[in-house]
C-alpha cells in the first residue's frame, strides 16, 4: 500500500470528531475527547500536501455526533485535487467513512485530564475511479488515549486495519507531543507545537512507513484554527519511496 494512503488515512482520523480545544488537537493524531457544539456540527479540513512526485488538496467534510456523553458516532467524506508533476491533473469524490468513539476512561484533576476510547472506522469504496478501488473496503479497530494539561498534551493510538480483496492487513501507530507557546486563555488565541511520530506496518508485504513530523498550530477563536507540519520518514521499507511530505491547512467548525 503506497505511502500516500497512510497520509489520507492520518486526515480522516484527525478530523472525524476534534472540536477546537484551548490547546488544539494534533495534527495527524487522533484525540479522546470527545467535544462538540452541543453534541454535534459540521466541521471542514483543508489540507495541501506537497511531496517531490506532485501536489493533492484534500477538502474533507466531517459530521459528528455526540449520542451520549461518552458515545459518538459520524461520518467523513473527502473531495480531493490531485495536481502530478508528471501527468493530468485529476479531482474527485474520494471515500466515505463512517466511525462511532466510545469513552472508556475518564480521569479528571485540576487543570490536567486523562482519556481513553474506543473506536471502529468503516471505509466504503464510494470514492471516484480515479482514487478508489471500487471493490476495496477497510474496516480498522483502534484505542486512542491522551493525557491534557493546561502546559503540555501526550496523545496515542494503535490501531488494526482488516483490508478486503486480499490486500494486507495492516497495523497504525501514533504519538504526539504538543507544547502551547503562548498562554491559554478564553477565547482561544493560542500557539501550538507539536513533534508527532505516524507509523503503520504492513502485513504479509512486511512493508513499514513511519514518518516524524514538527509542525505548528494557529488558533485564532473557538472554531478555527490554521495548521502546518512537515513529515519525514524514519522508516521506509517496501513502500513507495517519499522524501518529505509538506501540509499546511485550515479546519472550521460550521455550527
Amino acid at each position: 500500500m503506497k505511502a500516500k494512503t497512510r497520509i489520507e488515512f492520518i486526515f480522516v482520523f484527525a478530523l472525524a470528531a476534534v472540536s477546537l480545544q484551548a490547546q488544539g488537537p494534533p495534527i495527524f493524531t487522533d484525540s479522546p475527547i470527545l467535544l462538540g457544539l452541543e453534541g454535534s456540527g459540521l466541521r471542514t479540513f483543508g489540507k495541501l500536501s506537497s511531496t517531490e512526485v506532485g501536489k493533492t488538496y484534500t477538502q474533507i467534510f466531517a459530521l459528528p455526533y455526540n449520542v451520549t456523553a461518552d458515545f459518538q458516532v459520524g461520518a467523513v467524506q473527502p473531495y480531493l485535487f490531485n495536481f502530478p508533476k508528471s501527468g493530468n491533473d485529476q479531482s474527485g469524490w474520494g471515500n466515505l467513512s463512517v466511525f462511532g468513539k466510545y469513552s472508556v476512561i475518564q480521569i479528571d484533576a485540576k487543570a490536567k485530564t486523562f482519556r481513553g476510547l474506543l473506536k471502529f472506522t468503516q471505509t466504503f469504496s464510494t470514492g471516484s475511479s480515479n482514487f478508489s478501488n471500487n471493490s476495496i473496503t477497510t474496516s480498522q479497530f483502534a484505542f486512542v488515549s491522551g493525557f491534557v494539561t493546561t502546559q503540555y498534551g501526550l496523545y496515542a493510538s494503535v490501531g488494526y486495519s482488516f483490508i478486503s480483496d486480499d490486500m494486507p492487513d495492516n497495523l497504525n501507530y501514533d504519538f504526539a507531543f504538543g507544547y502551547p507557546l503562548l498562554p491559554q486563555k478564553y477565547p482561544p488565541f493560542q500557539l501550538n507545537s507539536y513533534l508527532e511520530f505516524n507509523g503503520s506496518y504492513f502485513f504479509d508485504t512486511n512493508a513499514h512507513i513511519l514518518f516524524i513530523t514538527p509542525g505548528i498550530q494557529f488558533i485564532g477563536s473557538s472554531n478555527f484554527l490554521i495548521e502546518a507540519g512537515l513529515q519525514l520518514p524514519l522508516i521506509n521499507v517496501g513502500t513507495d519511496e517519499l522524501k518529505y511530505n509538506l501540509l499546511a491547512g485550515a479546519r472550521f467548525l460550521f455550527y
